[in-house]
């Protein structure tokens, strides 16, 4: 029996329909990816904690006391995932995720990446206003007017929280520079 998405091609699908579900992604490779890279990261953790010390000393818990347990959690929570994926191995040829619902997952992804690329050229909240207005007109399918208001209203909002109640400094632009901010 494979494995591949070509085989898992037919599971799910209604006969009455005639045409098999397309499966973009079965279950078991990325349950399984994700519960390794998960464990890897809990090694690198646990790792560093013990070196940076993980007992008591005279004023407290040392760097790496909270960070070690932390990491034993989630190493043994995602080494559960890991041998229970294996284990389930046959049972978990059914689809992970359909190409639909892969679309909806890139809808989200490119624009994000995207606003990520232009906070380090345009600052946080020009970028902001840009990311805002895009999913509101895109995917919210609100009007001109709202989204204006909102996409400018939200990133002033956190100017006013974040630069002048807590004084901390987010990521600024050429605009930002050019008008003082």
């Amino acid at each position: 029996m494979s494995d591949g998405p070509e085989a898992a091609a037919t599971s799910g699908s209604d006969p009455a329909e005639g045409a098999p579900a397309a499966v973009a992604i079965t279950e078991r490779w990325p349950e399984l990816a994700v519960a390794g890279f998960l464990m890897l990261l809990a090694v690198i953790d646990i790792v560093d904690s013990v070196r940076v010390g993980t007992g008591w000393a005279d004023d407290g818990p040392k760097a790496g006391y909270f960070p070690f347990y932390i990491g034993l959690i989630l190493l043994g929570a995602s080494g559960w995932i890991f041998v229970r994926t294996l284990m389930r191995w046959r049972q978990l040829a059914g689809s992970f995720v359909s190409r639909e619902e892969l679309g909806g997952v890139w809808a989200v992804l490119w624009p994000s990446a995207v606003y990520a690329a232009l906070m380090t050229v345009l600052g946080l909240y020009v970028a902001s206003m840009l990311l805002i207005g895009y999913f509101m007109r895109r995917h919210g399918r609100y009007g001109w007017a709202v989204s204006v208001v909102v996409s400018i209203g939200v990133p002033v909002v956190f100017y006013l929280v974040f630069e002048r109640w807590f004084l901390v400094p987010l990521p600024k632009g050429p605009l930002e520079a050019a008008i003082g901010l």
